[in-house]
């Protein structure tokens, strides 16, 4: 009977709306990555050749910030969508900020250049979590394809991510810093196109704010009913342990905006421009997505697929093979010198595989772990986890300028490797909490 059912549920369509709301992202994720594959280059780039003239760690410290509110801001507009303006008023609005920012950006002086970069936060703020819940509330219907619709979802955003550093490179080199932040916001315009001519398809998943929905107290007191304090509580710090180990992930993954551009520009043997490496990530995502969901599919037969929290901790290890082959990288020559580009990109091919591991199911597995009361807080811990992740990669990008090469990608290895060793004692702890969240979301899809 349970693969009868399963049989009949993989027939069952995606939601109408999942084509707009891919579309919406991919564009909304070329214009924000067109943005940031110029964005530190702009900054240490000398005035003379039409940059600011940063220093290198006053960059690392704007990086930092700037990455760091762009996901901690998501708390904040995931709360004024639920009780203020309804999820497709906060993301027109999200989106309207951003095409003000990518085009304060355009403007040369630098006052303009901080208000673009403050728009821009609070446009992701409104934008970013409010999609991601859109679209899981298009699958009401189909919970069953839920977790195949993020993974299609993701898709969209690599895409959108592949495509903006080589746009944002050809528009640099051959027009100008401020064309390659102009066409980041022709990229938030057509995104915006998109979402505003096909509401019909998403309005299933759009949801009143607080002060608008009926029978609010019989939610709050369904909601009241169902608490298990000691469930509640066994979740929460599952969730928050785990919160904590992709705060050091999204340290060393945010490298890719920041030092792995610049030793793209200085330390490697080819002419391509430095922020057109950004395009590698999203390119390996695209290229290993569906190989490593096909593996984990041959190890699910054999009852031989690891638990979500040891995908994660075999993501962390990955991450930490990344930094250590740039740290011989550095050894072989590029401390001083020039390399051959095969090292980057095999360091990119492993912190590829290692965010696989850990990224495209993170909403999905807050949205099971989460208790009900506090969804909308533990999903903003979420993006805030990634704000610190953030924060810190400019933190420790700073020691880029007092330290050789090999020696910070070592430091940043090392760090990994202890966050991933924390993991490892916790496995037993958290698989059971895991699976018995699963089962409880399975039961109540059947």
């Amino acid at each position: 009977m349970a693969d009868q059912s399963t049989a009949t549920a993989v027939k069952r369509p995606h939601p109408k709306g999942l084509p707009v709301l891919f579309s919406t992202e991919m564009w909304e994720r070329f214009s924000f990555y067109t943005m940031r594959a110029i964005f530190a280059l702009y900054m240490i780039t000398p005035k003379s050749a039409g940059g600011l003239g940063f220093s290198g760690e006053l960059t690392a410290t704007i990086y930092g910030l700037y990455v760091g509110l762009v996901y901690f801001t998501p708390f904040l507009g995931g709360i004024i969508a639920d009780r203020y303006l309804g999820i497709r008023k906060s993301i027109t609005v999200g989106g309207i900020f951003f095409i003000i920012g990518h085009l304060l950006l355009a403007v040369p002086p630098v006052p303009f250049f901080f208000a673009g970069l403050l728009f821009l936060i609070m446009g992701n703020g409104m934008f970013k979590p409010n999609i991601s819940t859109m679209l899981g509330n298009l699958y009401r219907e189909v919970p069953e394809r839920r977790d195949d619709g993020y993974n299609i979802f993701y898709m969209g955003i690599n895409l959108g991510a592949f495509l903006s550093p080589l746009v944002a490179g050809f528009m640099r080199n051959s027009y100008g810093w401020h064309y390659g932040f102009g066409t980041a916001a022709i990229g938030m315009v057509i995104s915006m196109i998109i979402f505003w001519s096909l509401q019909k398809k998403v309005r299933a998943g759009d949801v009143e704010p607080l002060y608008k929905r009926k029978r609010a107290v019989d939610y709050q007191s369904n909601l009241d009913a169902e608490v298990n304090p000691v469930k509640d509580r066994e979740r929460t710090t599952a969730l928050i342990i785990i919160f904590v180990i992709v705060v050091f992930f999204w340290m060393a993954f945010e490298q890719q905006g920041l030092t792995l551009t610049f030793w793209a520009q200085s330390a490697t043997n080819t002419a391509i421009a430095p922020e057109m490496f950004q395009s590698i990530n999203p390119m390996y995502i695209l290229l290993l997505t569906f190989p490593l969901v096909s593996f984990w599919g041959l190890l699910r037969r054999y009852s031989k697929e690891p638990t979500t929290a040891s995908k994660m901790f075999i993501g962390m290890l990955l991450s930490v093979t990344a930094f250590v082959v740039m740290g011989f990288a550095g050894l072989s020559g590029g401390n001083t010198g020039h390399v051959s580009v095969w090292w980057l990109l095999g360091a990119y091919a492993l912190l590829t595989l290692g965010e696989l591991c850990l990224s495209p199911m993170g909403l999905s597995l807050v949205s099971k772990l989460a208790p009900k009361r506090r969804l909308g807080m533990m999903m903003g811990g979420w993006f805030v986890a990634s704000g610190v992740g953030g924060y810190l990669s400019g933190t420790i990008g700073i020691l880029w300028t007092r330290m050789q090469h090999s020696g910070f990608f070592f430091v940043i290895a090392a760090i990994l490797a202890v966050i991933a060793m924390v993991l490892a004692t916790q496995l037993k702890r958290l698989n059971p909490i895991i699976h018995d969240a699963e089962q409880e979301a399975a039961n109540e899809a059947a």
